[in-house]
């Protein structure tokens, strides 16, 4: 009887182990591309990882890697998720996405921190669900709006400088919508384009020297060297609305933005929604901020000599 009883309690011991790895083994497995260091993107990864923390708890195991900038490097990325089977993929940036998408048909897609997906995608015709293993959401701000704020801030302003990286096709989307405002307001806008970093310096010198302000569109080359853009701002004395907030706060004096975290969480949310089986990822409505914020840069302001607008949140605040 007792040898009996040891057999059992060894048996039941077996199954316990067993059950244990099983229960270990059917969680889930993400892999985040981000494609820079800089802070609107690290605030919505994280934001991302805390909505999933949030519902599921230690049911999920969250990889993050970072291109440093590099496209090529986002592919890389996204080829050893899809070695290590992950059950689901979230692009930060434009770049993140368009790789994840060409690497796969399969694995669920979530895009954060993207503007447009229909340019992204390169889809001509769009109805706010792909079709295809990809949703997410969008960190298009009111562009009309911040025309209104570079109207309300300078008035009297007549030559606009537009500048972006042109390999950025996000930032190529919100410069054709925001100069159509612009120009409607009596504008002459000009468009100052540059290809990386390498060229920032001198693209940006010249359209500080032909511009009486400035607009960046939410771009991650401009996000990922506000500094210098800052030495070339205070050294033309031009100013500029930027964006998002994180560009603000390096080198513009105002700007209308979204929370980058609260999107990264929106995004958390839905991929719980897929994970769980409750959405159909080709099927999930792209999402986008539900509010925004002004802001501004009350140093720079300062250093320029810029009247801060009433209504203004000063960043940080």
């Amino acid at each position: 009887m007792k040898r009996r009883a040891s057999l059992l309690m060894a048996a039941l011991l077996l199954l316990l182990q067993l059950a244990g790895c099983a229960s270990a083994e059917t969680g889930y497995r993400i892999g985040v591309c981000q494609l820079e260091q800089h802070t609107a993107l690290k605030d919505a990864t994280q934001g991302f990882m805390d909505a999933l923390a949030q519902a599921l708890g230690d049911q999920c195991e969250v990889t993050v890697q970072n291109a440093s900038g590099d496209p090529a490097t986002c592919i890389a990325i996204v080829n050893a998720f899809l070695a290590e089977d992950v059950d689901l993929i979230l692009a930060n940036s434009t770049q993140a996405l368009q790789a994840a998408s060409a690497a796969t048909g399969d694995t669920p897609i979530l895009g954060v921190a993207v503007t447009d997906y229909p340019a992204a995608l390169d889809m001509d015709v769009w109805e706010g669900v792909t079709g295809i293993n990809v949703s997410g959401t969008s960190d298009l701000a009111p562009l009309d709006a911040q025309a209104a704020l570079l109207q309300t801030m300078f008035p009297d302003a007549k030559a606009v400088g537009l500048l972006y990286c042109s390999s950025e096709v996000n930032s190529i989307y919100q410069i054709r919508i925001i100069r159509g405002h612009l120009e409607q307001m009596g504008y002459a806008c000009t468009e100052y384009a540059f290809t990386d970093t390498n060229d920032v310096f001198s693209v940006a010198q010249n359209a500080c020297q032909n511009s009486d302000v400035l607009f960046v569109p939410t771009d991650n080359t401009i996000a990922s060297c506000t500094e210098l853009l800052r030495n070339v701002i205070e050294m033309e004395q031009v100013p500029v609305i930027g964006g998002d907030e994180s560009i603000c706060a390096g080198c513009g004096v105002a700007t209308i933005c979204i929370n980058y975290y609260d999107l990264g969480y929106a995004t958390g949310l839905m991929a719980c929604d897929i994970l769980l089986g409750k959405a159909d990822v080709a099927q999930l409505p792209i999402a986008y901020s539900p509010s925004f914020t002004q802001v501004v840069n009350t140093g720079m302001c300062e250093f320029l000599g810029v009247a801060v607008p009433q209504g203004c949140q000063p960043i940080g605040e």
